[in-house]
């Protein structure tokens, strides 16, 4: 843990800065397409036992290793072949694969387990910041443990200021939701996605063939966190400080269920505020957060956790948030909101 002010680092020295510190085994924040990574040496067990401490993160949570070129893949992982078409289409871009590691990843980044998360970001800050450190860097989101994830140099701030060495800022992230995760099967008949995100079932099947990919259905797995195969799997995660309800309205006219539960959460005298989409009414609500078209899933994802960190810090006791229905990137947002919206 830092103990001091955590440095603000901005460009091309700010990214030297921030190498110099990786490679002393500190800890950087820095964007990348989707959110925002807590960064340290992915090789350096020490290293990254800050970022655990730093986000007060339980050890059975693995972390993902973000990597800047092929040379640097073989360091840390064994690629199968269909790994190989995966990162020909997506790489570099908001797709993580778990696979085998190598002796040289310590235990803490995977949690003990015998696949390590790779991923290659597709933001320029995040290569050029990688190649510079010369390492991989193991990076979770730059959040306490569970909370809302940042897409802001700010947000990072806001939870780990003090905490951390430094972060690098490169403005508002573009995608806004994490990375697709997903892992082959041990017998190689099929794929498994154990988080949406950026790249879609639909995109994962153009490349691996249709039927190629399952999506990972936890059972009860929140009595047993320690076996969750995956970052953000089966937990409550990415949650603000306010409750969030839900609310499945799949248009503008149908607007009952929301303002009825809006008028019954005021008259308890809990403020409550609203994810709204663009040209829906505000229902009586304390606060809202313009979120974007209701049909465009992109600027929806790419403003989600922004906006219900807005509406914490404008006071909200209670948000909610209707759920889109789109696929694509949609799977992703209604995921993200569902681990949000758990009560534990």
């Amino acid at each position: 843990m830092s103990g001091g002010k955590t440095e603000r680092l901005e460009g091309s020295e700010g990214v030297a800065r921030a190498a110099e510190i990786l490679r002393a085994g500190g800890t950087v924040a820095f964007p990348t397409e989707t959110v925002y990574g807590l960064g340290a040496n992915a090789l350096d067990p020490e290293a990254v036992a800050k970022i655990f401490a730093a986000k007060e993160r339980p050890g059975w949570d693995p972390v993902i290793a973000h990597v800047s070129d092929r040379q640097m893949i073989d360091r840390i992982a064994q690629v199968p072949a269909g790994a190989e078409k995966l990162m020909e289409a997506f790489w570099p871009g908001p797709l993580t694969l778990l696979l085998p590691r190598t002796r040289a990843v310590p235990d803490s980044v995977t949690a003990g387990r015998p696949l390590v998360g790779v991923r290659m970001p597709a933001h320029p800050l995040a290569l050029e910041l990688i190649r510079a450190a010369g390492v991989p860097l193991a990076a979770p989101s730059a959040n306490r443990f569970g909370r809302t994830s940042p897409t802001t140099a700010e947000h990072v701030l806001e939870d780990l200021d003090g905490r951390i060495d430094a972060v690098l800022d490169g403005g508002p992230t573009s995608v806004g939701v994490e990375s697709t995760v997903i892992g082959p099967a041990e017998d190689g008949s099929h794929w498994t996605m154990y988080r949406p995100g950026g790249v879609s079932k639909e995109d994962l099947e153009r490349v691996l063939g249709v039927g190629a990919v399952e999506i990972f259905r936890p059972s009860r797995t929140e009595n047993a966190p320690e076996s969750l195969p995956s970052p953000g799997v089966g937990i409550r995660h990415y949650a603000p400080r306010a409750r969030l309800l839900l609310v499945f309205e799949p248009s503008r006219q149908k607007v009952s269920a929301r303002e009825s539960l809006v008028a019954q959460i005021q008259s308890s005298g809990d403020a409550v505020g609203v994810m709204l989409p663009e040209g829906w009414d505000a229902a009586g609500a304390s606060f809202v957060y313009r979120w974007g078209p209701w049909s465009d899933g992109e600027m929806l994802a790419r403003r989600l956790f922004a906006g219900l960190r807005e509406l914490d810090e404008r006071g909200a006791a209670v948000i909610v948030c209707p759920v889109p229905e789109m696929d694509g990137i949609g799977e992703a947002i209604r995921d993200r909101l569902r681990k949000a919206a758990r009560e534990k």
